[in-house]
């Protein structure tokens, strides 16, 4: 996911950092440095428990032959300090906007009506509204353009999901103490292109995104962590509303790193859904 070297600023080199460091004197350098899992489509074969039935018009269909593609796309930086740079496997910012075009299932030449849905997750350094890729930036925009209804209309009126670990801006979030209270489907209408996307941020417009450098990324933790204990059982939204929970309650950084001990994050969920999506009862 593109992270600053680990053992510099964390303590005993398993604390917690930032995805990105602004005043880095030579930016390029740590896009250069990253490292690209290979991009994974992943088929999800159907299964029954959660269909929603064709006749609910507030429910996405999943009685598809198959949920669709996960598209995952992984950049990782390694620590400075070993002197060791890991180009296998990397994108570079045009191989990841290409990597999503040419996806067989992310692209409007493919036929997606056999899908229930596209779900991409992309982890790497970021920016407001850019996603780097190991040599430079993209638009975020730019990257999902392809899959828009004006451009991909077999996947019109299916949810797209995007999760992006990335940060957004280089605030950091101090927190603050507060006193808690603890005890008819019209499928012949015109629909808007923007609609039935859902953009899962790690961390809220303007902030940096924490990772612990033993466990993985806060919010990627957390979002497993809840897909596999609540998928089947809750709406999409409420169970990343418990990701937003557990991110904002259960993290806290730890950092040897001047002025960065003892930060917060809260994840940012955009939604353009226009149905309640239900993942498939586990098996």
């Amino acid at each position: 996911m593109g992270d600053v070297t680990d053992g510099d600023y964390t303590k005993d080199g398993n604390g917690d950092t930032v995805d990105a460091l602004k005043w880095l004197k030579c930016p390029h350098k740590f896009v250069h440095s990253s490292k690209q899992n290979t991009a994974e489509d992943t088929k999800v074969k159907r299964s029954s428990g959660s269909d929603a039935k064709p006749s609910d018009p507030y429910r996405y269909r999943m009685d598809y032959p198959c949920m669709g593609t996960c598209l995952v796309i992984n950049n990782k930086n390694f620590d400075r300090s070993t002197g060791k740079k890991k180009t296998i496997n990397e994108q570079t910012e045009h191989a990841i906007k290409q990597t999503v075009k040419e996806n067989k299932q992310a692209t409007s030449s493919n036929d997606h009506s056999q899908n229930a849905s596209f779900v991409c997750v992309l982890l790497s350094h970021g920016d407001e509204g850019v996603v780097y890729g190991t040599d430079g930036f993209e638009k975020f925009e730019d990257l999902i353009r392809c899959l828009k209804g004006d451009n991909c209309k077999s996947l019109v009126g299916k949810p797209k999901l995007f999760f992006i670990q990335a940060c957004r801006g280089s605030a950091l979030d101090d927190g603050c103490s507060i006193e808690t209270d603890s005890v008819v489907d019209q499928t012949s209408e015109r629909i808007p292109v923007e609609a039935d996307f859902l953009y899962a941020y790690s961390t809220a417009p303007g902030y940096y995104s924490w990772r612990n450098t033993s466990n993985g990324s806060w919010f990627i933790q957390s979002l497993c962590k809840n897909l596999d204990k609540f998928s089947g059982q809750l709406e999409l939204m409420q169970i990343m509303t418990r990701v937003n929970h557990h991110v904002a309650l259960d993290f806290e950084s730890a950092s040897t790193l001047p002025g960065f001990d003892y930060k917060k994050q809260i994840p940012c969920i955009v939604s353009l859904l226009t149905k309640d999506f239900y993942f498939h009862n586990k098996q």
